[in-house]
């Protein structure tokens, strides 16, 4: 097996944290829409990531029926 066809391992991305006793309470409340959309974007990526597999998974039940 050659070196190149091994993945290096995937590197976790790092959260971002920010100092809060710095930002106004305006900025805090734009920060938090920040982290909801950020929340939302991640909780689409699981639904497709879901729905790829569930299909695969129905798609080869038929093939073992």
């Amino acid at each position: 097996m050659l070196s190149e066809d091994i993945d290096p391992p995937k590197k976790k991305p790092e959260l971002v944290f920010r100092r809060l006793d710095t930002l106004s309470v305006e900025a805090l409340k734009e920060y938090i829409m920040e982290l909801k959309a950020e929340i939302a974007r991640t909780e689409v990526e699981i639904g497709k990531r879901g729905s790829a597999r569930d299909k695969a998974e129905a798609f080869f039940a038929k093939d073992n029926k």
